[in-house]
């Protein structure tokens, strides 16, 4: 069998896996992607929402300031590399709930961390379709991505200038040593696993923890163009009159399975922030590979050089794999150290702790 050299392999080509492999293509580099879509099912049936301000509390979600503006250069980036559509930025609203909510905003968009953030607070109502007796608050710098869509561009702009099985991992059929690595006929000198929740042998041991999300698709006439968030969200689904709403959170169920309990919760919800009819058309479930302290996993193997992992995005996805998939290149291409609080050195003590 005649040997065929790449720089590096990737497994699994999801939202991780494909900010990977367009951080090493823009860099010259020849790669394998080794991918099995279903593997990756949450990647592709996700909402793809990116908001700067989250949680209940509605605070600036972690490194926004440095992820956010890297996201939105990084999507429009690959759109135009691939000649594809899939990255839409949009304003996205969010109805108060009181009067101290209210003042407690107007505060908030005085300060300069904030202000870069906030479109505008209202304080009577905006939509008349939504349930937003004191007005709300709308945000910049959101939008959504259309995951499907991401995804098969980066698939055919790798199909076109590198190498792809569509296949699972062969764990037998890899070998690690201190030259580089092998895989059935490929040599390469590194390789990275992008596997979610499907944790391959290698990295086994790192804390992945599936947390399972379920949305619906509804068909409803409302027209504002914006995305709509309280207890639920409300993004658009590529067809017109289509929105997708989402999500649940469950760590104890990981099938990929969608629930009527789920429906019935989405659907309470969706009504007590919406004045007007929505038809239930569809429903999906994904589980999304979690982390312990909620930060990302990247960084190099503890005792193979040339096994790296880039993994544990929950629920954050698509703000998060962007940028760190650039760090992780830094550190595959000994160039800059990895931030400590994604670096899975701290995990390492499982490793040496674990059967092997």
């Amino acid at each position: 069998m005649t040997t065929r050299q790449v720089d590096y392999i990737i497994v699994g080509q999801g939202l991780a896996g494909s900010a990977v492999a367009v951080q090493l293509l823009r860099q010259g580099k020849r790669i394998l992607v080794i991918d099995q879509p279903s593997r990756n099912n949450s990647s592709r049936i996700a909402a793809g929402l990116f908001n700067p301000i989250t949680g209940r509390k509605m605070v600036k979600t972690w490194m926004a300031d440095t992820l956010f503006p890297y996201l939105f250069s990084f999507y429009r980036a690959v759109e135009e590399k691939t000649g594809q559509k899939f990255f839409y930025p949009m304003p996205l609203y969010r109805p108060f709930l009181s009067v101290e909510e209210q003042n407690e905003w107007m505060g908030k968009s005085a300060s300069p961390a904030y202000a870069s953030y906030i479109e505008k607070i209202t304080t009577t109502s905006t939509f008349p379709a939504v349930a937003d007796p004191f007005g709300g608050l709308l945000l910049k710098q959101c939008g959504y991505l259309d995951t499907e869509g991401y995804l098969d561009a980066v698939r055919q702009w790798i199909v076109q200038e590198n190498e792809f099985l569509l296949e699972d991992l062969e764990e037998r059929a890899l070998t690690l040593s201190a030259e580089g690595v092998r895989y059935k006929q490929y040599e390469a000198s590194g390789i990275i696993f992008c596997t979610g929740v499907h944790t391959s042998e290698t990295f086994q041991w790192l804390p992945v923890k599936p947390l399972k999300g379920e949305m619906i698709r509804i068909r409803a006439a409302f027209e504002p163009d914006v995305i709509l968030n309280r207890g639920v969200f409300m993004v658009p689904a590529g067809e017109p009159g289509e929105w997708r709403v989402g999500a649940t959170y469950n760590f104890q169920d990981a099938s990929p399975d969608v629930t009527p309990q789920a429906c019935a919760e989405l659907v309470e919800r969706l009504n007590e922030l919406i004045r007007f009819p929505a038809e239930v058309i569809g429903q999906t479930a994904g589980v999304r590979p979690t982390t312990p302290d909620r930060r990302p996993l990247l960084g190099r193997h503890p005792q193979w050089e040339s096994a790296f992992v880039f993994n544990g995005m929950g629920t954050k996805g698509v703000s998060l794999t962007p940028y760190f998939s650039e760090v992780l290149i830094g550190a595959v291409l000994n160039i800059p150290a990895i931030n400590k609080e994604v670096d899975i050195e701290r995990y390492n003590v499982l490793y040496w702790t674990s059967p092997k």
